[in-house]
């Protein structure tokens, strides 16, 4: 096993922990349209987010053991296992993202580290500097429209692809998991503007904003 020291970063149960959105659901509110609303918003905190950089021969094995899910095999994919609640995007020639539920990330960072050895490789828990947000909704790509520079037809992004890209002024990772959801992976100290930037831009829409 590596011998870098590692840790858990989540807190103990016993103190108060609320999720990047928490202040902007307090400051900007949590809008529920009618029922006429064509686009969805709701945040997938507190999720497990690892960065995995090394070669992607003894990666893909080590995640295959331990996660059982293969790295994806060509540029801008995303694999997710069976029940869509883990993920590996990849990000760079050696470099992925991985996605799991909130509290694995630690675990699967030690058995990573346990299976991988003394390989070349490298692990970040970056769970507390990254928040995602999801939107559905017949509006959701067009609302995508307006604010990245991407183009995300259906063409050019189909389901299954992750990009790097630009929302508004912010540096975001843009997912497309699923033909109704898309996922925007962003900074926490972003996940504000973000937020606002995106009620102001679905509000002709219609938004539901699901806490």
């Amino acid at each position: 096993m590596s011998n870098a020291a590692t840790f858990d970063t989540r807190t103990d149960t016993a103190i108060p922990v609320e999720s990047p959105l928490a202040y902007s659901y307090r400051h900007s509110g949590a809008p529920r349209a009618d029922g006429a609303s064509r686009l969805q918003l709701r945040e997938r905190a507190m999720q497990g987010h690892l960065i995995l950089r090394g070669g992607a021969i003894v990666l893909d094995e080590a995640v295959r053991d331990v996660l059982g899910i293969s790295l994806p095999g060509q540029p801008q994919a995303l694999v997710q296992d069976a029940s869509g609640e883990r993920s590996i995007q990849w990000l760079s020639p050696d470099e992925w993202l991985v996605i799991v539920p909130g509290g694995e990330e630690f675990p699967l960072e030690t058995q990573l580290r346990e299976r991988l050895g003394d390989a070349h490789f490298a692990i970040s828990d970056v769970s507390g500097g990254q928040t995602v947000l999801e939107l559905s909704g017949e509006a959701a790509r067009e609302l995508l429209m307006k604010t990245v520079i991407y183009d995300v037809h259906p063409s050019n992004f189909p389901v299954g692809k992750g990009v790097t890209t630009v929302f508004a002024k912010a540096t975001t990772i843009l997912r497309r998991p699923s033909e109704e959801r898309w996922e925007l992976v962003v900074r926490r100290s972003f996940a504000d503007y973000c937020y606002r930037w995106l009620l102001d831009a679905a509000a002709e829409y219609g938004v539901n904003v699901q806490q």
